[in-house]
C-alpha cells in the first residue's frame, strides 16, 4: 500500500468517525466511532512516526461536527507574461511559495487572496479570477493530516511595494518559469507542476478554470 493510499484511508476513516460522533444513535455507536477514530490516528502515525501520537490526535482528530475539506488559497501574481511572484515561507525553512494561507471564516476566497498577499508581500492587489481549484491528493504534495482543496486566484497589483521581511515571510522575488526547477519549493503549498500550470494562464489568459 502506497503512502498516499494509506493517507487517504486514514483521512476517510477519520471523516466517517467524526460524522458518526456528530450524529450517534446510541452509546454503543459512540464507542465504535471513537475506536475508528483511534485507528485512523494510528494509520497516520505510520506515515509520520516522528510526530508524537498525542500531537497527531490533537491535530487530526479533535474536531467535532461533520468533517469537510480544509481550503488553502494561493494568490497568483504575474509581471508581464514571463514572471511570477513567490515568497519565502519562514515556517517552512524559507522555501518558496505563492502568497496565501488557509481560508478564514468571514472572508470570501477573493478577500483571503487579497489579505494574504498584502500581509506576505506588502502589495495591495485586486483579485481577478479563479484559475484552479485542485484536490491535494491528485498532486505530488507530501502527506498532511487534513484533506485539502487548493484554490489558485489570479490577482493584479494596484499599489504598495514588495517587503523584504514580514512576520510570515523572509522576502519575495519575481521568477521566470525556467528558474522554477532550481528552487527549493514549499511543496506543502505548491508544486513545480502547479507553478508551470500557472504560467500557462499567463501565456493564455483565456484558458478555462481548472478543477479536479
Amino acid at each position: 500500500m502506497t503512502a498516499s493510499t494509506l493517507l487517504l484511508h486514514a483521512q476517510r476513516l477519520q471523516a466517517l468517525a467524526q460524522a458518526g460522533l456528530a450524529y450517534p444513535s446510541t452509546a454503543y455507536d459512540v464507542e465504535r466511532y471513537e475506536e475508528i477514530r483511534a485507528i485512523s490516528v494510528q494509520l497516520l502515525h505510520h506515515l509520520v512516526p516522528d510526530e508524537p501520537l498525542e500531537k497527531l490526535t490533537q491535530l487530526f482528530a479533535s474536531e467535532t461536527g461533520y468533517q469537510t475539506p480544509k481550503v488553502d488559497i494561493r494568490a497568483v501574481l504575474f509581471r508581464g507574461k514571463e514572471e511570477i511572484l513567490l515568497v519565502q515561507e519562514k515556517i517552512d525553512g524559507n522555501r518558496w511559495a505563492l502568497p496565501g494561507g488557509w481560508a478564514d471564516v468571514g472572508y470570501t476566497p477573493f478577500e483571503v487572496a487579497v489579505k494574504e498577499t498584502h500581509e506576505e508581500t506588502g502589495f495591495v492587489v485586486r483579485a481577478v479570477r479563479l484559475l484552479a481549484l485542485l484536490d491535494k491528493k491528485n498532486h505530488p504534495h507530501p502527506p498532511q493530516p487534513w484533506y485539502i482543496y487548493k484554490a489558485f486566484v489570479l490577482c493584479e497589483i494596484e499599489g504598495g511595494s514588495l517587503l523584504e521581511n514580514t512576520p510570515e515571510t523572509a522576502g519575495g522575488r519575481w521568477f521566470r518559469e525556467e528558474e522554477i526547477a532550481g528552487l527549493s519549493l514549499s511543496v506543502d503549498r505548491n508544486t513545480a507542476s502547479q507553478l508551470h500550470t500557472m504560467f500557462e494562464f499567463a501565456r493564455n489568459p483565456a484558458l478555462p478554470t481548472l478543477c479536479d
